[in-house]
């Protein structure tokens, strides 16, 4: 019997952070778009995964464009809020993230959504990608993404693509090694984690979870010594007395013969298999430790999971060989500074530190962090058009972590909101390019900048201002955008925009956004360093005497607690995070 095939403008492959971002920026524009994942839930890291707590892009001014978006959705839907565990703020059932996105695909009527499909074949005329053949059917379309989770258009269309590392002589990165050696042959990519949600059932009666093959207790020998067994839980506590399991340290991160990945379908089901048996491993070695107060959570992703995430975690997938590439020095902030520099052809903000997992192994990196609001973050960055866009091959972009990136910078470049946005402008140029009957290497990337900024309601941040936190709906916003855009040069070390009548509007607008969940707090503010506050209270009384950390994603709060004197006597509206023991500071006020 003959395979239908299907015409589209756009066709996204995958379902991850990038495609899913990607298939609805692609329909929101007009383009008649169809999207092909290979799991029931679309989202990849921040639902099939299972890696509800996100990193990166936490402060107000980068809560934009879609991750903005889904971060307001979260705020509405989840019961009792973000604020459970210590490594994000935001911490959330997986489904409901998984319900966002099929809710914003169903609105959608010019948006057609298949899944449980993988790619087969991609077929081309000359340098152009045509379309995709899956078991059951053949899509074409004017414009192809790749949004798989392991880059497999890259492979299947013979793309030319990286996998591995590269050395310094490369591109002269200092983090990179001068030779290859045993780390770069036994894990040429970063390990991969199959993320497992346990659950606190109140008293010993959680089903007993039983070893994997392999069982070998001294591979997670003393993984929570240094963090004590309640702090390691709430490392990825979730809503309802869950967590996510996601631990780098003697944990389930699993790397052994990665490469098995892309070597064939049968090596890469092996891995697999061993991966989530390491997870299960640890899973049962947290019981057996903590006792059967924590046992697996059920119900968390469809089907028979036994609270095992739909896949693993991958932190790095086959990486496109680009009309330019991001590079470590790309990701680090200028001399002096705190942000990198900016590429001109810019479409994404990623802030996460560079951050690469191999078991065993801590690879040393040139730092990206700095203290802002009380609280270490990365310092940030931008993700330039080029590196979605093939050096000769048309009619093709890539959306998720299989962009033009070295190993090294993949470490930043890899993590969920800025994938977000690297979908949000891969399926926002797709579309103009259909418009426009262009190819993607074609497009004018003005006008792809243009339309991500003016993108109401959800806007996307181009160019990173650490104190841009007003709205995108105020046009002192879009102002500051365009101007270092056209003025790059001007763009300012501190990452601050220098507008002192902006400053004002800013604190004026954003002391009236409060969640409904802000307490206020009277107590006495300490500096114990620079950028680093401590908090004791003093009321309400059910908190009397007791000593938070202060930290905060908004910029006019960073500013009044920059201007505080040691032990000044303060009102704080915000919300108390237990596991982190930090106060969120959303208002300041000197009584």
């Amino acid at each position: 019997m003959t395979q239908p095939t299907y015409t589209a403008d756009v066709l996204v492959v995958g379902g991850g952070t990038g495609g899913t971002a990607a298939a609805i920026q692609a329909a929101r524009w007009g383009a008649k778009t169809i999207l092909v994942s290979e799991f029931p839930w679309l989202g990849g890291m921040l639902t099939s995964a299972g890696v509800s707590a996100p990193d990166g892009n936490e402060l107000m001014a980068f809560q934009t464009g879609l991750w903005g978006a889904f971060l307001q959705e979260l705020r509405q839907r989840q019961p009792g809020g973000l604020d459970h565990s210590w490594v994000s703020f935001f911490s959330y059932d997986p489904r409901i993230g998984a319900e966002i996105f099929a809710d914003w695909v169903e609105e959608l009527a010019n948006l057609h959504w298949i899944s449980g499909q993988v790619p087969l074949e991609v077929l081309q005329e000359g340098n152009c990608i045509t379309g995709v053949r899956f078991a059951d059917f053949t899509v074409t379309a004017k414009i192809i993404l790749d949004g798989t989770e392991l880059g497999d258009l890259l492979a299947l269309g013979e793309i030319p693509h990286r996998w591995g590392w590269e050395l310094q002589s490369k591109w002269g990165e200092n983090s990179a090694p001068a030779d290859y050696n045993h780390i770069t042959q036994s894990y040429p990519v970063q390990a991969p984690t199959w993320v497992v949600v346990m659950e606190d059932f109140g008293e010993d009666v959680a089903p007993e979870i039983p070893p994997a093959p392999n069982y070998d207790p001294s591979l997670f020998a003393g993984a929570w010594d240094n963090y004590g067994a309640e702090k390691f839980l709430n490392y990825g506590r979730l809503p309802g007395g869950r967590f996510m399991i996601n631990w780098p340290i003697c944990g389930n991160d699993y790397g052994e013969g990665v490469g098995r990945l892309i070597e064939s379908e049968a090596a890469k089901n092996d891995f697999l298999q061993e991966c989530r048996w390491h997870s299960q491993n640890f899973a049962h070695f947290i019981q057996k430790n903590l006792g059967r107060r924590y046992g697996l959570a059920e119900s968390v992703f469809p089907g028979n999971s036994g609270g095992f995430a739909l896949h693993p975690y991958y932190r790095e997938s086959r990486r496109l060989v680009g009309l330019t590439t991001v590079r470590e020095q790309d990701i680090l902030p200028m001399a002096g500074g705190r942000v990198a520099s900016l590429f001109p052809d810019a479409i994404a903000v990623g802030n996460y530190a560079n951050d690469h997992h191999y078991p065993g192994f801590n690879l040393p990196l040139q730092p990206k962090s700095i203290r802002w609001g009380g609280r270490w973050t990365g310092t940030p960055f931008t993700i330039p058009y080029r590196s979605l866009i093939p050096a000769a091959t048309d009619g093709f972009l890539v959306c998720e972590k299989n962009i033009s990136v070295s190993h090294i910078a993949n470490g930043a470049t890899r993590l969920q909101p800025v994938v977000m946005g690297i979908g949000q402008a891969a399926g926002m140029a797709a579309a103009m390019c259909v418009e426009l009957d262009c190819q993607p290497r074609d497009l004018p990337v003005r006008e792809l900048q243009n339309a991500l900024l003016n993108s109401l309601p959800d806007s996307a941040i181009i160019v990173p201002l650490l104190n841009l936190d007003i709205s995108p709906k105020n046009p002192e916003w879009l102002n500051w955008q365009v101007y270092y855009l056209n003025n790059p040069q001007a763009y300012p070390l501190s990452g601050n925009y220098p507008s002192p009548s902006l400053s004002q509007y800013n604190y004026q607008e954003n002391r009236q956004v409060m969640t409904r969940q802000s307490d206020c707090f009277t107590g006495m503010l300490r500096r114990r360093d620079q950028e680093d506050y401590s908090f004791t209270i003093a009321a309400p009384e059910a908190y009397h005497g007791q000593t938070w950390q202060i930290v905060t994603w908004r910029s006019h709060i960073e500013a009044q607690l920059q201007g505080i004197v040691h032990e000044q006597l303060v009102n704080i509206w915000g919300q108390l995070n237990h596991a982190g023991n930090w106060l969120l500071a959303e208002k300041l006020d000197i009584p």
